[in-house]
């Protein structure tokens, strides 16, 4: 799973609840550039999303977190993530743009989308914030 806050995580997790089986591993995915483009804020706010699985999955599955902070693009650590770990299926969300348009996938779904030779579940996520 490929997370950026805490209100996708939780939106993922009303996913993956009604798909996750006992004995199945959840990686959790979430990456920051580094450098000037991150600072300790973004760090916790990835740290707080990954705790929402944690709290909402860890009971009914194992959860593995991976806060990358190395320079890549998220796209990029959540396909090496998912190859490393020879997962079943990438979970990421989409969110609309604006209420007149579809769906609209940001750079980061689109990457994934277009790299990954894995079976892929999009989610569309509410915008609330």
């Amino acid at each position: 799973m490929g997370t950026n806050s805490v209100h996708s995580s939780a939106e993922l997790c009303d996913y993956l609840a009604r798909r996750i089986e006992a004995g199945d591993v959840v990686h959790v995915v979430n990456s920051h550039q580094g450098g000037d483009q991150t600072d300790s804020d973004d760090a916790r706010d990835g740290e707080d999303a990954m705790n929402v699985v944690t709290s909402r999955l860890g009971d009914l599955v194992s959860i593995e977190t991976h806060q990358y902070i190395r320079g890549n693009d998220p796209a990029e650590d959540i396909l090496r993530c998912a190859r490393e770990q020879n997962a079943d299926e990438i979970v990421i969300g989409v969110r609309k743009r604006n209420p007149t348009s579809k769906i609209v996938f940001g750079s980061t779904a689109q990457d994934v989308l277009l790299n990954s030779n894995i079976p892929m579940a999009v989610i569309p996520l509410e915008k609330v914030y």
